[in-house]
C-alpha cells in the first residue's frame, strides 16, 4: 500500500462534543445599558459621591507616600548630576574595592 492510500478515508474538519449542542456566547442586550446612566443620573443627585469608591487614606499612610516623593526625588536628582564618565569611575572604584573572592578562579589544571 502506498502511504498517500493510507490517509485516504480519513475524516477533515475540526473535532465536534458528544450531543451535537454547541453553547455559543450570548450577547448582552443594549437595553440594559441603556438604563445605566438613567440611574446614575437619578444618583447623583444625592450629595457628594466617592471618586471611585476609593478609601481616605490615613496620616500614617499619607506621610509614608509623601517621605516616598521626596526620597524619590532625591534618587533622580543624585543620578541626574552625575555624568556617564562619573558613573564608570564609581563602579570601576566599587570593583577594585572588592577583595580576591570574588574574582573568577582559575580554571584548567596547576
Amino acid at each position: 500500500m502506498s502511504s498517500s492510500a493510507d490517509y485516504a478515508n480519513v475524516a477533515g474538519g475540526s473535532l465536534k462534543f458528544k450531543g451535537g449542542a454547541s453553547s455559543k456566547k450570548k450577547k448582552k442586550s443594549k437595553s440594559s445599558s441603556v438604563s445605566k446612566p438613567k440611574e446614575e443620573i437619578v444618583g447623583s443627585g444625592e450629595g457628594p459621591s466617592r471618586e471611585g469608591g476609593s478609601r481616605r487614606k490615613t496620616d500614617a499612610e499619607k506621610r509614608f507616600e509623601e517621605i516616598q516623593r521626596e526620597r524619590l526625588a532625591e534618587k533622580i536628582a543624585k543620578t541626574a548630576s552625575k555624568t556617564h564618565k562619573d558613573r564608570v569611575h564609581d563602579f570601576n572604584a566599587k570593583l577594585e574595592s572588592l577583595s580576591e573572592h570574588h574574582d573568577i578562579p582559575r580554571v584548567g589544571p596547576g
